[in-house]
């Protein structure tokens, strides 16, 4: 599987928080699927680590990026194609995070592993642990 990780999965993942599951845990680990963090991700937790509502042992540019990278997990760039998936989308979900990360899923064809169950109204396919 072609998996994109939203912002909460990945920082659940790095942190070995319980709040994700073990099937979760299992198929992110799994070596025959490609996992990928968007770009849009980082931007997401540098500016709630800014706000002071994600606490991170290190700033964002330094400590994301080493996580990423040490857990194997592929960086996948914001495109000009990806953008433009933007204006097809139904403004169900409000969050514009959220929102890239549907358009770069229907961009790339990658499923995108989440606990938002916003995210489940629109056209994209979902890895859903409930």
């Amino acid at each position: 599987m072609k998996l994109l990780l939203d912002t909460h999965i990945f920082l659940w993942f790095i942190s070995s928080d319980s709040l994700l599951s073990n099937t979760f845990t299992e198929i992110i680990r799994n070596a025959d699927n490609d996992v990928y963090l968007s770009i849009i991700s980082i931007w997401e937790a540098t500016v709630k680590y800014q706000l002071g509502k994600l606490p991170l042992p290190q700033s964002p540019e330094i400590y994301l990026p080493i996580q990423r990278e040490r857990h194997l997990i592929t960086s996948l760039p914001l495109t000009e194609d990806s953008v433009v998936q933007l204006s097809k989308l139904p403004n169900i979900h409000l969050d514009p995070f959220d929102r890239m990360l549907i358009c770069q899923a229907l961009q790339h064809d990658l499923t995108i592993v989440t606990v938002d169950d916003a995210i489940r109204a629109y056209p994209v396919k979902i890895l859903n642990d409930t």
